[in-house]
């Protein structure tokens, strides 16, 4: 079968990478602004941020902070995943879902996913519950930018008594239709809190920067010593009397306590004024990555079995980060790397998402598993190039050059 006819412009001689953000006038702007002003960090630009994005995803708090990691990490402290604990994760997924609890002092048990979305199911959860004999939580993983069947990974959840922690670095934007009716991810209806990244590749850029959003005012109060280096100014947090407060009984005000200690996963006004530009767009960034992905899916559906399209969930309305195409290289003939390099050649980028994690030597040593449909995924698994920035013209040059290479 030939290949669709290619269309050639001037904007295909540029690099296209597999992901990249969208910086516009004003976004420049609102940076630009924050940096003729009094304050950098710690300033009016974080809470507006905050409270733009809680608003957004329908939350009562969202807690900001330098990275996705770094959001993790403070979601595992809040809820005291420590030494002790076990927190089951997705094999599939980059290495932060299962370092960051880790690093809190949490054992990992792997679940498997499956083959045909990369996603965590129901069945795979109670797999992995069944090697591990217990956990205390689940770190579940939205892939490429949409989720699996959200309802009953919680029901399993909720009667093993795990704590739920949805990775949705992936997924801002995306929403759920469940029996409960419609509900953004990051609305924590079927979870206790939701983790967001903002690098440049993910649907709005900060730079760098991180979320967790929460229902819970004393989570919100645990995640925000968490990136503040556990430090408090609230005088009811004060247990050093003599230290705290002046003869009269208020709180000197210069004083601050340590209630545990902590790292400092602040996020800058800098990045924060950038965010808030950038969420004001996202459901036009969302709406153009969807048109190329429904490009993509007319263009490749010829070309099955040698290619294949990620499967869809039922419940999940997406928010596409990551169009991952499922290519049987044995067939077309040719090995993942030498394709990558023939596609970097033509000035395509490409990437594979992920290595699973259960074949990480660090993690295969400490935790080992066998896992067929994460292995599955990752052998057919390559990311082609998604972003805001692209069109329907961007994504018919990738799956022209593809197709050839392919020898389809």
């Amino acid at each position: 079968m030939s290949a669709p006819a290619f269309k050639p412009r001037l904007a295909a001689q540029a690099f296209l990478p597999y992901g990249r953000q969208l910086i516009e006038e004003d976004d420049i702007a609102a940076v630009a602004e924050v940096l003729r002003g009094d304050y950098l960090t710690t300033g009016p630009a974080v809470a507006r941020f905050e409270k733009a994005l809680a608003e957004h995803v329908g939350a009562r708090h969202a807690v900001v902070c330098a990275n996705g990691t770094a959001a993790l990490h403070m979601a595992a402290r809040a809820l005291d995943l420590g030494p002790g604990t076990k927190v089951v994760v997705p094999a599939i997924t980059f290495l932060a879902t299962a370092s960051a609890p880790h690093l809190n002092g949490a054992e990992i048990v792997f679940a498997d996913v499956d083959p045909n979305t990369g996603l965590m199911t129901p069945e795979t959860l109670s797999n992995a519950l069944a090697r591990a004999g217990k956990a205390d939580a689940v770190f579940n993983v939205h892939l490429n930018g949409q989720c699996g069947a959200l309802e009953e990974i919680a029901a399993v959840a909720r009667i093993n008594r795990l704590r739920i922690v949805d990775d949705a670095c992936h997924t801002l934007g995306a929403s759920y239709a469940g029996r409960g009716g419609q509900s953004r991810i990051g609305s924590n209806a079927l979870c206790d809190l939701s983790v967001f990244s903002f690098h440049p590749v993910k649907a709005i850029a900060m730079g760098e920067g991180g979320a967790v959003t929460t229902n819970d005012p004393e989570i919100a109060r645990r995640l925000q010593r968490a990136r503040n280096h556990g430090m408090t100014r609230d005088a009811e947090d004060f247990t050093a009397a003599e230290q705290a407060f002046d003869a009269d009984g208020r709180a000197n005000p210069w004083y601050y306590e340590l209630v545990r200690p902590e790292f400092n996963w602040r996020a800058n006004d800098i990045q924060c004024a950038l965010g808030l530009s950038q969420l004001g767009k996202l459901e036009r960034f969302l709406a153009r990555r969807r048109a190329v992905v429904a490009a993509y899916d007319a263009m490749l559906q010829p070309y099955a079995p040698v290619i294949k399209t990620l499967a869809r969930t039922r419940q999940c309305l997406p928010a596409w980060h990551l169009y991952v195409a499922r290519i049987d290289f044995k067939a077309a003939g040719i090995t993942r790397a030498a394709l990558m390099r023939a596609l970097a050649a033509d000035g395509i980028g490409t990437q594979v998402h992920y290595v699973p994690l259960h074949c990480q030597p660090y993690f295969a040593k400490r935790f080992p598993a066998t896992l067929p449909g994460a292995d599955l995924y990752y052998a057919k698994a390559l990311s082609l190039p998604l972003s805001a920035a692209m069109d329907v013209d961007d994504a018919e040059r990738v799956v022209t050059a593809l197709v050839r290479h392919l020898g389809l």
